[in-house]
């Protein structure tokens, strides 16, 4: 046998095992794809949530590529071994998925003092919760080829899932939720396309999909700047009715290049109809309000506009928190990068149609949640409210919003459901749900995944 096949041989046998390194970090590969490993280390040092609580945080690494994409997993705070795993994408491009667990649903917040504040109204209250850095040089992310769309983006999150119930199988036996907002509107329907080419290999099923305030169908919630802009959405007019008359002027040329960019995929005109979406949504972003809520001035001097979500950034890039992570010191922590967005926009993939998969979702018997704050500009819930309509599932269309009533008997939005589709209008929040309203957000989603599709249960 020459050194050549000796050498596979080894690195065969390698891929094949978990083996422990320095007693906290594991490396576990699986036969079918022998290039990856799932590098997982156990966290206790940070105190985001009580020591009882699992807490793990690591890389996926591709050696034959080099991408090495982060993630970071809570366990729920009230029974693991039966309650329910969700896999949540912060969108972007190129937004890290530590924005949902600090500024959002996860178990801490992070003061101005770069300390961990608790949130009582976790997602993991009732769920255990992977965050995942994708695609790579998003977050903690680094290293291989930037991604150019949603399809190269989501190639390796299927991987990662199949490495991650090898690493945990305790797992494979609760309900499985993929969960996100913004871009995941892109991400997500695209992701459960890939499961659908992959069935025949793939060893884990899903349970639903959620998506909070998520860019779907572009062609349709572009149009939705208007009635958002012009009070027809459930606030004040912020612009007056000659504005408000220009701006659908523009988005009717919009519409034109949209459609040829849904139908054909051609490359021109899918960037020059993101350039005339812009265009159409110029008249609000002059006012200097916060896009993300319409309610407030957009604060100077962030890339978010909120104050509130500074610190993270600041904590993240501390010596002691990537040391606890097995993050290298060298990898600078941004919140979101302009550089991972930017071939998305080149490829005009912003203006590319992504519900046609949730319709294939739907068919196959998959719960969809869509959710939406109702002050948000940029996927505001009156064009969300429509993307749903037209998916033409079963009854939808025809059924009437009603009132939703958390278990603590909050108004806390409307709702309209058939079957396995899901609506939600959330009264009084933006673009990040459960930062505004963390919890009826809490409600929302603990009654989702219990399996109470129309929010009915008192």
């Amino acid at each position: 046998m020459n050194a050549v096949i000796l050498s596979f041989f080894f690195i065969a046998i390698v891929a094949s095992f978990q083996t422990v390194l320095d007693g906290v970090t594991t490396s576990h590969s699986i036969r079918e794809y022998p290039s990856y490993t799932l590098f997982t280390k156990s966290i206790a040092s940070l105190e985001l949530d009580s020591p009882s609580i699992g807490q793990y945080a690591g890389y996926f690494k591709c050696h034959l590529t080099q991408q090495n994409l982060f993630y970071w997993f809570f366990e729920s705070r009230h029974d693991p071994v039966n309650d329910p795993l969700i896999l949540w994408l912060t969108g972007g491009p190129g937004c890290s998925s530590s924005y949902g667990l600090f500024f959002e649903l996860g178990p801490s917040s992070i003061s101005v003092n770069l300390e961990p504040v608790h949130n009582p109204w976790s997602w993991n209250s009732n769920a255990s919760i992977i965050f995942l850095d994708q695609p790579t040089m998003t977050g903690f992310s680094y290293g291989g080829v930037p991604a150019l769309n949603t399809d190269t983006a989501t190639q390796s999150i299927y991987i990662f899932i199949e490495f991650f119930f090898d690493r945990f199988p305790q797992f494979r036996k609760v309900p499985f939720h993929i969960a996100g907002e913004s871009y995941s509107g892109h991400y997500i329907p695209n992701l459960l396309n890939t499961f659908k080419k992959n069935k025949w290999t793939k060893t884990f099923n899903v349970s639903s999909v959620l998506i909070g305030n998520g860019i779907i169908d572009p062609l349709v919630q572009i149009g939705a700047y208007i009635p958002m802009a012009c009070g027809e959405g459930g606030y004040k007019r912020l612009l007056n009715e000659s504005v408000c008359e220009g701006m659908l002027e523009k988005y009717q040329r919009f519409k034109q290049y949209d459609e040829l960019c849904y139908n054909y995929g051609e490359l021109v005109s899918c960037v020059y109809a993101r350039q005339l979406g812009k265009e159409v949504g110029a008249p609000f972003s002059q006012l200097g309000l916060n896009p993300y809520d319409i309610r407030k001035e957009c604060v100077s001097g962030t890339s978010d506009c909120y104050v509130e979500s500074q610190p993270i950034d600041k904590y993240l890039n501390l010596e002691r928190v990537k040391s606890a992570l097995g993050v290298s010191a060298e990898i600078e922590f941004q919140m979101c990068k302009d550089s991972v967005a930017f071939p998305f926009e080149i490829y005009g993939d912003n203006m590319r149609p992504s519900q046609q998969y949730l319709q294939d979702l739907l068919k196959e018997d998959i719960p969809v949640l869509i959710y939406a704050g109702d002050k948000d500009f940029v996927c505001g819930w009156v064009g969300l409210l429509e993307v749903c309509d037209k998916l033409n599932y079963k009854n939808f269309e025809g059924q009437q919003l009603r009132t939703w009533v958390t278990k603590s008997g909050n108004a806390a939005g409307k709702v309209k459901n058939f079957d396995k589709l899901t609506f939600v209008r959330v009264y009084d929040a933006g673009h990040m749900v459960p930062f505004d309203q963390p919890e009826n957000s809490l409600d929302l989603v603990n009654r989702w995944i219990q399996g109470d599709y129309g929010l009915t249960s008192v």
